[in-house]
């Protein structure tokens, strides 16, 4: 995708509510009701300590591999609880931001958290910092200041797709993506599926849950349980 230089002002949002409200849920619950897609790349992870998750609508920017010119331009013009995006173009060679621009972010901007498909660096006080920060890796190599690089625009960031305005959910597992035109449908199914989900952990801790579905399972999918010792030796138990 090439680059460019434009900076868009406007995108749709998620309501503040449906924000509160994904917020409450676990990104693995999330997931599983996407049928198990939208999950960012595991590469992408949690470098700081927050005492809660991550949610909030994708604030997208798409800059030069190893530039953030465009980045700067984010600090300007992201608003309180956003979550900010960074497509780097699966470039790990430099990084592209560190905690004099996170500082700006976190105390002028007031946003949600940031996610960067690529280095950070500073990371011996960001990793202490409330604020959710998740990123590839970390590095003492510095970014350019040259671009292009674009804002609000679709970026791809852990080898997920994100439109500007999409829900970012983040917490200890990782990043998901909820589409912005489906969050509102997919909401009342997580939280069922997590009300469900916390009464089987539970039935679990008591003893009273079960895996009797597990044995024609097995059969259905034509697993064999062999009552002796592996041998290599033998080469079919039958």
């Amino acid at each position: 995708m090439q680059v460019g230089k434009r900076i868009f002002l406007q995108r749709n949002l998620p309501q503040k509510e449906l924000i509160a409200a994904y917020k409450k849920l676990p990104s693995s619950n999330v997931a599983d009701c996407m049928n198990r897609t939208g999950a960012m790349a595991p590469r992408i992870r949690l470098m700081s300590h927050p005492h809660e998750e991550m949610c909030g609508p994708a604030f997208t920017v798409h800059n030069r591999p190893g530039d953030n010119l465009t980045i700067y331009a984010a600090l300007k013009y992201c608003h309180e609880g956003d979550v900010v995006v960074i497509d780097n173009e699966n470039d790990n060679t430099r990084a592209v931001i560190g905690e004099v621009m996170m500082t700006w972010l976190r105390d002028q901007r007031h946003v949600a958290g940031v996610v960067v498909d690529g280095p950070i660096r500073d990371i011996d006080s960001l990793s202490n910092w409330d604020l959710p920060i998740y990123a590839v890796s970390t590095t003492p190599d510095g970014p350019y200041k040259e671009g292009p690089g674009e804002i609000n625009v679709p970026v791809s960031c852990g080898n997920v797709s994100v439109n500007p305005g999409d829900v970012i959910l983040g917490d200890a597992d990782g990043v998901i993506k909820i589409a912005l035109e489906e969050a509102s449908e997919l909401l009342p199914i997580v939280q069922d599926f997590h009300e469900k989900d916390e009464a089987k952990a539970a039935s679990f801790h008591d003893g009273s849950g079960n895996i009797d579905w597990l044995d024609d399972e097995l059969k259905n999918k034509n697993y064999e349980i062999i009552d002796d010792f592996y041998r290599p030796e033998i080469k079919n138990y039958r």
